[in-house]
């Protein structure tokens, strides 16, 4: 990773923090925030292995950025099926001030315990455009690492 490209971006900064404990998957659990030092989970649950996020844009009007969980080209702005677009992303990959994202699809399995899926599903987005990310609970999703 290249940190003087990111110096100064707070966003970029914490989703630069998110990869690496997403790769180090830690068992330990600490504060409630977005850069925590380990992932959820421990002796009594699953380990988690990603820690979701939800992004917004200065342009959204508070409004969560959403993709498509296929790679067909959808237009996810405005009232979308929650099957075909997802507001909940993976950090992947941060190069410079971009990141790279996977698409996490609601899990329609009622029986898990994990609330997301893997899609194949990606997009790289400029950190500068982001002004705000919720993190969600840390979870396990299949297929990931």
């Amino acid at each position: 990773m290249n940190n003087a490209n990111r110096s100064g971006n707070c966003i970029c900064e914490i989703l630069s923090v998110i990869l690496v404990l997403q790769e180090n998957a830690c068992p330990e659990n600490c504060l409630d925030t977005c850069d925590r030092p380990m992932l959820g989970g421990g002796a009594n649950c699953l380990i988690c292995n990603t820690r979701p996020v939800m992004l917004y844009t200065c342009c959204g009007n508070g409004t969560p950025w959403s993709m498509p969980t296929t790679k067909d080209p959808l237009n996810c702005s405005g009232e979308s099926n929650s099957q075909t677009c997802s507001t909940v992303f993976r950090v992947e990959k941060i190069e410079g001030n971009c990141c790279t994202f996977r698409v996490l699809a609601q899990n329609t399995d009622e029986t898990s315990l994990n609330p997301y899926v893997s899609t194949n599903s990606f997009f790289t987005m400029d950190c500068s455009c982001i002004c705000a990310i919720k993190c969600l609970n840390d979870s396990f999703v299949d297929c990931v690492c």
